[in-house]
This record gives C-alpha cells, sequence and structure tokens, in this order.
C-alpha cells in the first residue's frame, strides 16, 4: 500500500498547530516550523532544532536481539518506518514499543495561554522495573537484548524553552511517570520493590521556539512544571490501565498486592494445608480468591506491606515493625466474624518473616472461616 493511502486517523490538532495522528501502526505528530526537541530516541536522538516529525511505532513483541530487526539496528529500522510513513528520516526522532498504539493517551491542560499536552502509550506488565534493580544485561558492541514492555511519552510544550529549561521538563515528566506508578502500586518484576518505570521507557520534548511565551523554570514549583506533571500523571494512569489492565479498581485485591513479593495462591495452599480445618484445595482457592478482594483485608495487606517496606529502608527497626505488624495481624479473624479463637501462640513465630507470618495467620482464617 502506498504512502498516500495509508489512513491518517487525526487525533488532535494543538493550538500550536501540532497534528498529532495515527498512521499504519504508528502515532506521529507533525511538527511546525521553529520546533525545539529533546530526545532519547536513537534517530536523531539528544538536542534538535530540526525536527519536523515525531513518531512512536508499534513492533511484534519480540525475544531476539535489535540486530534482528529490519535494517540490523533501531536506528535503520526507524529509518526504514519514517520513509514507509512518507516521513523524511532525517527530520525525523521516534521510539518504539510492543504497545498497541489504540491505547495511546492523550491528555492536555492549559493556563493563561500555556498549552501542555502529552501522549503516552504504556505497559508495564512485564519490563516494570526499579531504578537500581539488578540489571538484565551488560552492552557491549551495541549489542543487547530488548525486552517487552515500555512506556513512550510525548511531550509538547505550547511555549519557547532555552535548552537547560528542556532537560529540566525531561525530568519533571520522568518523576510524574513514577509518581503515576507509585500510585498505582505497580510492582517491580525484578525485585520486591516498587516499579519507577520500565527498563526500557523513552521520552521525546518538544517546544514551540516561535512561541511568545518564553519560560526558563519547568520544575516542580513552576505552573508548567505543575501541568506537566498532571498531564504526565494522568496519562500514564490511562495508558497503563488500557494495556497492561493495572488500574486503582485491580489493585484492590490481597494477592495483587503480595505479588512483588512472589506470593500466589500455590504458595496460600501450601501453608494451610498444613494447618488445621478441612483440606479441600478448590474450596479454599475459592474462598481465597474471595476474601482476597475483602476492602479491609485489602487495606490490612497494605499496611503491612508498607512496614516491610520501610523496615527494608531502612526508615523503621526490625523489631518495631514486627511488632506493629503482628498487633495488625491479631485484628485479620475480626474481619470474618470467625468464632474459633485463632491461635495465634501457634501461628504467629518472631524467627519467620513478616511475611511468612502474615500468609500464616490469613490462610487459617481463610481456611476456617
Amino acid at each position: 500500500m502506498s504512502n498516500d493511502m495509508m489512513e491518517r486517523k487525526i487525533l488532535l490538532e494543538t493550538s500550536g498547530k501540532e497534528v498529532i495522528y495515527m498512521q499504519d501502526s504508528s502515532l506521529i505528530v507533525e511538527l511546525p516550523e521553529g520546533r525545539k526537541t529533546l530526545s532519547t530516541s536513537w534517530l536523531n536522538g539528544g538536542y534538535n532544532d530540526n525536527i519536523e516529525s515525531v513518531l512512536n511505532h508499534t513492533i511484534a513483541h519480540r525475544n531476539h536481539g535489535a540486530a534482528d530487526l529490519e535494517g540490523g539496528n533501531v536506528e535503520e529500522y526507524l529509518k526504514i518506518v519514517s520513509k514507509r510513513l512518507g516521513i523524511k528520516p532525517e527530520n525525523a526522532t521516534g521510539m518504539l514499543t510492543t504497545a498497541s498504539m489504540e491505547n495511546a493517551v492523550v491528555v492536555s491542560n492549559s493556563f493563561r495561554g500555556l498549552e501542555v499536552t502529552v501522549i503516552v502509550t504504556g505497559g508495564v506488565e512485564i519490563n516494570g522495573g526499579r531504578a537500581g534493580d539488578e540489571a538484565s544485561y551488560y552492552q557491549e558492541d551495541e549489542r543487547f537484548e530488548p525486552v517487552g514492555g515500555t512506556i513512550n511519552a510525548i511531550l509538547l510544550i505550547g511555549a519557547d524553552l532555552p535548552d537547560y529549561a528542556l532537560t529540566r521538563a525531561l525530568m519533571t515528566a520522568t518523576e510524574a511517570k513514577t509518581a503515576a506508578l507509585q500510585q498505582l502500586m505497580a510492582p517491580s518484576r525484578y525485585s520486591s520493590g516498587i516499579a519507577t518505570g520500565t527498563g526500557t521507557d523513552m521520552m521525546i520534548i518538544v517546544a514551540d521556539g516561535t512561541s511568545p511565551i518564553r519560560l526558563t523554570d519547568a520544575g516542580k514549583h513552576s505552573k508548567l512544571g505543575e501541568l506537566i506533571g498532571k498531564c504526565m500523571i494522568e496519562a500514564v494512569i490511562k495508558s497503563i490501565g488500557m494495556q497492561s489492565g493495572i488500574t486503582a479498581i485491580t489493585q484492590r485485591d490481597m494477592l495483587v498486592r503480595l505479588e512483588r513479593f512472589k506470593v500466589d495462591e500455590s504458595m496460600y495452599w501450601k501453608v494451610a494445608s498444613t494447618l488445621e480445618g478441612e483440606n479441600k484445595k478448590p474450596a479454599f482457592i475459592e474462598k481465597l480468591r474471595r476474601a482476597a478482594k475483602d476492602p479491609t483485608l485489602v487495606s490490612l495487606t497494605a499496611s503491612v506491606l508498607h512496614i516491610v517496606d520501610e523496615i527494608s529502608w531502612g526508615l523503621m527497626p526490625e523489631n518495631s515493625g514486627r511488632k506493629a505488624a503482628f498487633a495488625i495481624m491479631r485484628e485479620v479473624p475480626s474481619i470474618f466474624d470467625i468464632d474459633i479463637e485463632l491461635p495465634f501462640h501457634d501461628i504467629l513465630n518472631d524467627h519467620d518473616t513478616i511475611l511468612d507470618n502474615w500468609i500464616r495467620v490469613t490462610a487459617w482464617t481463610i481456611k476456617n472461616s
């Protein structure tokens, strides 16, 4: 199919005349003259003042290396994609993702003529990670193994920003992305921590060098920083909900909250089968799944896990945290109106971890409810 026959689906035209549209498996932003860009892209990345098109392109999920892409590497592949879309590669910059462009989210906000627009595609269910997690590879000779799952963001700022302010905007937008993941309690897939992003996130910042509005601060204290933060948080939360199915509602589940600590149904049954009560696995799993969504139990789980986190961060002495966690555990039976007295003296064990104790208490309670 020729370029001019590819259907363009216009999503938005900003007040600065940037046109955001979908074409094939790409989302493209057509930029008027005079735009400044700061990009993490392999194609014309870094600072640039002659970019005419920004693209976010979906590739099939792949378990092999970047060298297997058409063209032999990411930069050449982006050039090929650009040409197919009728875009000049020398005046383009872009990003790759396995997320569907149908799940792209566009959010705009404005204040006194200053408009900020954010476009995000986000997947975190496979590749979510926390800064400082163990690495997946060591890059050598430009060879590395890409991993699926990416949060890509394009940020359009309707004002002229000097170079240093563009970098500040990148910082503010990145912090906002992390704040969104914290609000969702999105788990790292490489540690027991809360994700701060994915290992392959990308971002492109665009400022309007022709705008009469000139701003030099994009930090959190500035109105521009506020707009960036609010747009990013909203867009990231919505896009992750659409792409990864992680939302405020899906996180209201004890098993989901315990997932980052590698606790699952099979572990619960292994513990429950050693405790008093009838040993019927299907019946227990059914009761576990139902109980896991109890709002009060989720709240107690969140409290215990936050104690575990604070101990690991050095913010709370372990003995004090353990006492507080045990006090919370003693409240669990009251949620289910159990007449039988839970044998805490047999179940709670100071030599085991807080999580081991939590699993035993909740497994006993659910099994005997």
